[in-house]
């Protein structure tokens, strides 16, 4: 007796598929998604080795946002620039480490969608060899400028057509959304191709009670942020089931074990930093469009980041992320700072 074999469905099947679904797709938007899975290849490999070669380290530049740039990120930035520059896809680029939109070589066609990505999220612990990431989101150009501008990379997170990321560790997967549900890939490099591994990502529920902060911050935060953390940890007595830390310090790779595992992320505003400290058109969006496709949500702890207008190319945001009550419940601890009433109200 002879067994079928399990289809294997790579991520170009699988971009085709839903690509037929839309019969007045020209293929355009197709193609930015395969141009993004090639960087992402070309970047894990990079990464895989970076330990070999004499890549990882710090330059003597610094970001827009005054933070040292690992070689990493300038090679990474770098890739998914040059992937995507010359294919008459995009009107403009804009990237986390720039201060300024990137625009199309002059030499280049350009055409109807804008990227904003950030190339190597969590590139601070690359020599500790901890998971790192790229993030990424895609918008349809709206301005009447032929060759795109400033307004085209402004747009609330809710016009995103497509969000995803790439975290490089133990293996690379791709995960990515075009506004119909979560869809996970993993890079099988015998082969060099990213293999579809968990189709219809949901964030389970109840899931895994686990949250996900850095907690060095405490002195600095909300009274709000500090008895929600007193309720997830069962200390105020109205949890009897404390939830577990863990916390990585990488965006993608934290936010990847909420989604898979469920729980919240959070990164809080503070007193050091009261308008938060994470992009909000480089991270929070698109992961904020993720978890909503996968049945969660993401906020600011008051408003659905998709919902926030950007003002700034670089603007910032606290982030709350992952199963839908626990990021609702975050909000109603929130709240109690704005109202300026007392704890009470029950969990």
């Amino acid at each position: 007796m002879t067994t079928k074999p399990a289809s294997v469905v790579t991520i170009e099947r699988h971009i085709i598929e839903q690509e037929r679904l839309h019969p007045e797709a020209t293929g355009a938007f197709s193609n930015i998604l395969y141009e993004i899975a090639l960087a992402a290849k070309i970047i894990s490999r990079e990464v895989n080795k970076a330990g070999l070669v004499d890549i990882l380290g710090g330059t003597e530049s610094v970001n827009v946002h005054g933070e040292q740039v690992k070689k990493l990120d300038l090679y990474a930035d770098e890739v998914i620039f040059k992937a995507l520059d010359h294919g008459g896809l995009l009107c403009c680029l804009a990237s986390e480490e720039h201060e300024h939109v990137l625009d199309i070589p002059p030499q280049f066609p350009t055409g109807k969608y804008v990227l904003l990505y950030d190339p190597l999220d969590g590139s601070s612990n690359i020599d500790a060899n901890v998971s790192v990431g790229t993030i990424f989101s895609i918008h349809r150009k709206i301005s009447d400028h032929p060759r795109g501008s400033l307004e085209d990379c402004l747009q609330a997170g809710r016009r995103q057509v497509a969000a995803g990321y790439v975290v490089y560790g133990s293996s690379t997967m791709l995960v990515y959304t075009t506004g119909a549900g979560v869809h996970g890939f993993t890079l099988d490099p015998s082969i060099g191709e990213f293999l579809l591994s968990h189709p219809n990502i949901r964030i389970p529920r109840p899931g895994q009670r686990i949250y996900s902060v850095n907690e060095g911050n405490w002195s600095r935060w909300s009274d709000g942020q500090r008895r929600f953390i007193d309720y997830l940890k069962g200390v105020d007595s109205r949890n009897d089931k404390p939830y577990s830390s863990r916390y990585i310090g990488s965006l993608v790779a934290d936010f990847h074990r909420t989604l898979l595992y469920g729980g919240i992320f959070m990164y809080p505003a503070d007193t050091k930093s009261p308008n938060g400290k994470l992009r909000l058109l480089y991270e929070a969006a698109p992961l904020a469009l993720i978890a909503e496709q996968a049945g969660g949500r993401g906020t600011d702890g008051e408003r659905d980041i998709l919902d926030i207008q950007p003002e700034s190319l670089h603007q910032r945001t606290p982030l709350y992320l992952g199963s839908r009550e626990l990021v609702d419940l975050a909000g109603e601890y929130l709240a109690r700072d704005r109202m300026e009433v007392p704890a009470g109200v029950g969990a």
